[in-house]
């Protein structure tokens, strides 16, 4: 978890410095006040780019050319430095971790697994296969690093050079059928993973799920990305002409797909925005139960915007379960008092104020101890 946290010309952020607390962590202050760059500034520190854009001009402060980010992380019974700088001038990337230089962004995310919970994360469901794939690979990566990284690698690469062969019509002789073979030998490995995977967390999201809302008949299906009852040689062999004309491969992991149902139909179509909500939040924290359980570790959840589209009872079944997770959590509101009420007695709650671009603890939580008591007859019912 992080111990410390120094951020430096990340958007209206000039430099602000916050020690969080290893639980609950609750950014509070009005829209544009520099909140969710917190959580921003965050990610970088984990995963060496933003959430909120690819690119990284809009990240950085408009008077700087550099931004950066520090943080030190407790592991163990010790703590490990960790610095990530982005210059917009010739958009190179620096990571250091316990003084040496870090080329690898792989190396990063192991060292502080993130998951975000924002308004874009309903894109989990209504967005593209590709998103769910990702989603697939977080897990699968997280908890099989050292097996599916190079694999994944492998496959990347072998369909790139598959693709490349169909786009310039060279499809005779041994050259498209060797990337043949290691494209297939690539896919089938990682699609054992990921199925394994999620065979794994089925049950976890379930249970947690079931904690936040009665969807019996919701159900998840992984789809490979071919036809589950042939060999994807078979696909391949057979689909050439298709590939050809369009000059990429159609089969394969991917495109493989993460399908959520409620009954015979797709959840997107059946379920409210709220109700949406919970689905999402239910995976992305089964996700973090999932990995706890396999690795024994936290990951950290940065939450923007909470109580969005939640009434106040699912606020507090939500904000139960992070608590029960025991993970260090980031959650960003505007109003502290639409969160003052969702907290246990022994949790460990510090609030932050942001306010034009400044971050300072809040040392007078006001009723918050006497609304945590209060919301346990609210939660139990």
């Amino acid at each position: 978890m992080i111990q410390q946290l120094k951020i430096t010309q990340i958007r209206n952020l000039i430099s602000a410095s916050l020690q969080p607390s290893p639980s609950i962590n609750v950014l509070y202050g009005f829209n544009g006040s520099g909140k969710t760059s917190v959580l921003e500034a965050i990610h970088l520190l984990g995963v060496a780019r933003s959430f909120r854009t690819s690119r990284i001009k809009p990240v950085i402060n408009r008077e700087s050319e550099i931004c950066t980010v520090f943080g030190r992380l407790g592991v163990g019974s010790g703590t490990i430095p960790i610095g990530v700088s982005r210059n917009l001038m010739d958009e190179s990337l620096q990571i250091r971790v316990s003084g040496e230089n870090l080329k690898s962004t792989s190396e990063l995310a192991r060292l502080l697994p993130l998951q975000v919970i924002n308004p874009d994360t309903f894109r989990l469901l209504e967005g593209s296969p590709k998103l769910r794939r990702h989603f697939i690979d977080w897990g699968v990566f997280h908890v099989k690093h050292q097996d599916f990284f190079p694999i994944w690698k492998r496959m990347q690469k072998a369909l790139k050079q598959r693709n490349s062969l169909l786009r310039h019509g060279r499809i005779n002789g041994s050259e498209l059928s060797s990337w043949n073979i290691e494209f297939e030998k690539a896919a089938k490995a990682i699609d054992q993973l990921r199925s394994d995977y999620i065979q794994k967390l089925i049950p976890v999201f379930k249970e947690v799920l079931s904690e936040l809302s009665d969807m019996d008949d919701l159900t998840i299906q992984y789809y490979r990305g071919w036809d589950k009852d042939r060999d994807l040689k078979e696909v391949l062999e057979s689909g050439l002409t298709r590939d050809i004309q369009s000059g990429y491969t159609h089969a394969g992991p991917q495109r493989a797909d993460l399908r959520v149902r409620i009954g015979r139909g797709s959840a997107v179509d059946v379920l409210s925005r709220g109700q949406l909500k919970l689905v999402v939040c239910a995976l992305k924290l089964a996700q973090g139960f999932l990995y706890k359980e396999i690795q024994g570790k936290q990951c950290v959840f940065l939450v923007d915007d909470l109580p969005s589209e939640l009434d106040t009872i699912n606020r507090q079944k939500l904000c139960r379960l992070f608590q029960k997770m025991e993970c260090q959590t980031f959650i960003t509101c505007v109003e502290k008092e639409a969160l003052e009420n969702c907290w246990l007695p022994e949790t460990e709650v510090k609030l932050f104020h942001v306010k034009h671009g400044q971050v300072e603890l809040d040392d007078n939580p006001g009723q918050q101890s006497i609304r945590r008591a209060e919301s346990l007859e609210i939660v139990h019912e």
